[in-house]
């Protein structure tokens, strides 16, 4: 949770004392040329405000020196001189004692300042002298020339900003969403906007700011700092994140933190720590002893140039010289506060060699101060706008503090796609490869992954997990008081899920942990992981919109939405149930194929002379109907003579044998399995005849009926367990009930055949595990949910815990149509139609053969199509017999009842007829036919 951030509470103060600068200064100081001569030269004077007591103040002291001693050695005609005010007393005294030394010492420039409020007084005042003021003091994000109004004011300090940007794109490079900003109060509320710079980086990246921890001054501190510090620590005992950064501080002030911070265990496994320029700067100039208090500390530091010339020229005279000043002193290398200062001089006295012998107005001064544009020992200076950008192509460097010092991890630049210069794989926390630092990061506790930036549970302190004590389904979660194993005190669906995803997550990290019943609404169970009360919840919560606020949920790994359930109604008696299981459409179909399988049969056995297809015509289309009806049920006996027919006979009989098992089969599934027709309509049709519905009454359904589907609230019935729902059918006390649909699976599992349930009415985020904002366990239990889905684990457990009823049948009983068999169909009718057209062929071969034997004897035969045509249906009728002239001339197109019966049973007179015995389906081999006169030829 965030806290408000300290208000500037001196802005009043401050706007005083300006107002009384202002009238102090109301004499004009714009012809002043500030100039002193002694003999031939022209002397200068800069007033260095600094702290003297302070490291960073005798750096500044020693590099201005330096810097001045050089002009002065080269400079024949021009003098510099140095004045030291000190700002570690009471700010308004201060800056009353340098308007007195820019009154008496007609001041050229003024330089240092080592906070916000001391170059905006060293800006108001010089702005009315018009004089240069060159502030080394760091900038944030708006200039203070322009918050001010100044244009004397020029920056030579770190751009804040640009450090944060930093900062956040560490925190996002490692996945961290909750961070505590620590800094020491200045007592002038100048944190403010670091803060507010910091917590809009983080909020881009995904990040928010938990805790802010300010530390009292160190100047303010009469009695024990280290007690002072530890006070304020004392207060992080109650926040879970474990990344701090360190934003501003001094180094006495950061000395202290660092070693209360490690002695209370903040610097433990799965920690991190940030800390920004204002401290890491000192880490080359730094007493030995301090830096191992910081191990495994990130800093950033400003880039500048080791290894040129001008700085180990530098360098070694400044150690010589800083030594001397300060013996008490034990680390003498310079660092970046060093060398801004004595860049901060040689940019005065390189604007003092380009004025003129004549032109010595403070003016003119300025105006070669803007231009500057040399490469000095922090960088490149060059201003745009009296600010100096940061023009390096690496400007900071990451460190990481190990032992007695710090090593190189990394630059970080102004791209956002790829800030770092490194490309890591995140491989201890099963994420993709992403951008992060290069080197190899030594963490707090020599931690051999990267820390989750979280208080982690331990033995001594496990995660404590709150579990539904009264969960209205138990086959999620059921708690057992009277059981003293734990394993078997808490089981369900959701407590196996969760001990398997400890099972994965106990590969990287160890995760102890104790279950905590809660006896209450699954809103409360949320809210006690929202107030701290809990580090995580399992068990069938629902994601909803207003919890995601309060919580961070894991993926879901069950689907959930709200369905009605309602009592089956009993399937009403249909007379014409038995046409069910066929469309219309395939019972037309299958009715043509059967009468076109008779046909073909019927006329190639009554040409192959088979004499249970002859006789009178109603006789043999009785025996045709008969033997194809009988192939239905396999039951038919009449004897086949052509192989044709047989062909023929076996596809069909193949389709029958599918089609009586597929009408069978569905038949049946349609008698024995309940047809799920609703007789609730909807939810509007159940609010208009005021029906009472019920629910489970912990979660968030009721108010979902109350608030979103208005329903009254006396027509809402809670129900406290699955058991006692059938009852509340039975009884009539509910119409329906709306059930989340993983209660409603498991309900219509055991009662599949009592009760049924609606499609979808609303979708939510699923089922899921809660943890606290900004908790990486979320994530990790997240990919492991994943992970046991991925790998059948997980249907496993849905199978143990939600087993369907033997009762219940998932058979689908749609009536079968022609798309179902149209492949058979085919199959059938192409066969039996090969087969007629290979019959008729030879019919034709048979004929024109008769045809060219009888043309010789009786050539007067009339050839037309006509005739040809009766010949022909004569021949398949009688056979190769001849036909007169007479009887040809006599044809009628109609033949009486006796002239279907085949001459070739009867070439003399009906008294000379042989008799042949009568046809019966029961004799097993066909009659014996006298053989026929005329020679024929069978198929």
């Amino acid at each position: 949770m965030s806290f408000p951030l300290n208000p500037p509470t001196p802005c009043f103060f401050y706007i005083t004392l300006t107002s009384v600068l202002l009238i102090f200064s109301h004499h004009g100081y714009g012809c002043n040329t500030g100039l002193a001569a002694t003999g031939d030269h022209l002397n200068y004077t800069i007033l260095a405000i600094i702290d003297p007591n302070s490291r960073k103040g005798k750096e500044e002291k020693t590099a201005m020196r330096i810097a001045v001693d050089k002009f002065n050695y080269y400079s024949n005609n021009r003098k510099l001189y140095l004045v030291f005010q000190n700002l570690t007393g009471k700010l308004y005294q201060a800056a009353l004692a340098a308007k007195e030394l820019i009154d008496e010492k007609r001041v050229q420039a003024i330089v240092g300042m080592d906070t916000w409020q001391q170059a905006a007084l060293a800006a108001e005042i010089g702005s009315q002298a018009q004089v240069p003021v060159l502030s080394l003091a760091a900038s944030a994000s708006v200039r203070p020339s322009s918050q001010l109004g100044s244009p004397t004011l020029i920056q030579m300090g770190s751009n804040v900003s640009e450090q944060i940007n930093c900062i956040s794109a560490i925190v996002d490079s490692y996945h961290w969403r909750r961070v505590i900003a620590i800094y020491e109060d200045d007592a002038y509320g100048g944190n403010a906007e670091m803060l507010t710079l910091l917590s809009e980086a983080l909020r881009r990246v995904g990040s928010e700011i938990e805790y802010h921890l300010p530390l009292p001054p160190i100047s303010s501190i009469v009695s024990d700092p280290r007690e002072a510090v530890h006070q304020q620590l004392l207060k992080l005992l109650s926040t879970q994140s474990r990344v701090f950064i360190v934003l501003q501080s001094s180094l006495p002030m950061a000395t202290h933190l660092f070693q209360e911070a490690r002695r209370m265990d903040f610097m433990g496994k799965d920690s991190a720590w940030i800390i920004m320029d204002s401290i890491s700067s000192f880490l080359d100039s730094m007493d030995t002893s301090v830096i191992p208090y910081m191990e495994g500390a990130i800093g950033i530091k400003s880039y500048y140039c080791h290894s040129s010339s001008s700085f180990l020229e530098f360098s070694t005279q400044f150690q010589q010289n800083f030594k001397s000043e300060n013996p008490e002193e034990d680390n003498a290398h310079p660092g970046i506060h060093a060398l801004r200062a004595y860049d901060s001089i040689d940019v005065i006295t390189r604007a003092l060699k380009r004025l003129g012998s004549d032109d010595t107005t403070s003016k003119m001064l300025l105006k070669n101060i803007l231009s500057s544009n040399f490469n000095g020992l922090s960088g490149k200076i060059k201003f745009e706008g009296g600010n100096l950008p940061n023009s390096n192509s690496l400007p900071f460097r990451i460190v990481n503090i190990v032992g007695k010092v710090y090593t190189e991890l990394d630059f970080w630049t102004q791209d956002l796609e790829n800030p770092f210069t490194g490309e890591a794989d995140d491989k201890n926390n099963g994420r993709n490869t992403t951008r992060t630092l290069n080197g190899t990061v030594i963490w707090p506790g020599y931690l051999k992954r990267i820390p989750k930036g979280w208080e982690m549970p331990t033995n001594a302190k496990p995660l404590k997990i709150g579990i539904p004590a009264n969960a209205s389904f138990d086959q999620f979660v059921k708690v057992d008081e009277a059981q003293i194993d734990p394993d078997k005190k808490y089981t369900g669906f959701c407590i196996d899920i969760f001990l398997k995803v400890v099972e994965i997550l106990e590969q990287n990290y160890s995760m102890p942990f104790e279950f905590h019943p809660v006896v209450g609404t699954y809103d409360e169970l949320v809210d006690c992981v929202y107030n701290k009360t809990y580090d995580a919840v399992v068990g069938d919560v629902t994601i909803l919109a207003s919890r995601s606020k309060k919580v961070e949920f894991t993926m879901p790994y069950a689907e959930s939405g709200l369905v009605i359930v309602q009592e089956t109604p009993e399937e009403p008696h249909k007379a014409w149930m038995f046409l069910k299981p066929f469309t219309t459409k395939m019972w037309v179909i299958t009715g043509a194929l059967l009468v076109y399988t008779m046909f073909i049969v019927w006329v190639v056995e009554y040409r192959s002379n088979n004499p249970a297809f002859r006789g009178p015509w109603n006789s043999q289309l009785g025996t045709a109907l008969w033997f194809t009806f009988c192939s239905l049920f396999f039951a038919h006996r009449e004897t086949l003579r052509s192989n044709i027919t047989r062909v023929v006979i076996v596809v069909w009989l193949f389709v029958v044998f599918v089609l009586t098992s597929s009408y069978t089969a569905s038949l049946s599934s349609m008698l024995t399995v309940r047809r799920l027709e609703p007789n609730v309509t909807d939810v509007t049709w159940l609010k208009a005849t005021k029906s009472v519905v019920g629910c489970d009454g912990d979660s968030f359904v009721k108010k979902y009926l109350e608030n979103v589907s208005k329903f009254n609230r006396s027509d809402i019935r809670n129900f406290g367990s699955e058991y006692l729902l059938p009852g509340e059918f039975q009884s009539e006390n509910i119409s329906a009930a709306f059930l989340e649909l993983p209660y409603a699976k498991v309900f219509i599992n055991q009662f599949c055949k009592n009760y049924t349930a609606t499609q979808l009415l609303n979708r939510y985020g699923g089922l899921g595990f809660a943890f606290q904002k900004g908790s990486p366990l979320a994530a990790d239990v997240s990919e492991a949910i994943l992970t046991i889905s991925e790998n059948g684990s997980l249907k496993e457990l849905e199978g143990k815990w939600f087993p369907r009823s033997a009762g219940c049948s998932s058979t689908d009983t749609d009536e079968l149509s022609l798309r179902n068999f149209w492949a058979l169909y085919l199959i059938c009718g192409a066969t039996s139609t090969l087969c007629f057209l290979l019959f008729f062929l030879r019919l034709l071969i048979d004929f024109n053969r008769h045809q060219a034997s009888t043309s010789d004897a009786n050539p007067s035969i009339d050839g037309s199509v006509w005739m040809k045509t009766v010949q022909l249906l004569h021949f398949f009728h009688n056979g190769p017999t001849e036909i007169s002239d007479e009887r040809l001339s006599n044809l009628s197109p109609r033949s009486t009842r006796d002239e279907w019966i085949s001459p070739w049973l009867s070439t003399g007179t009906p008294s000379d007829a042989t008799e042949y015995p009568e046809v019966t389906f029961d004799a097993p081999e066909p009659p014996q036919i006298p053989p026929s006169p005329v020679t024929t030829t069978h198929n």
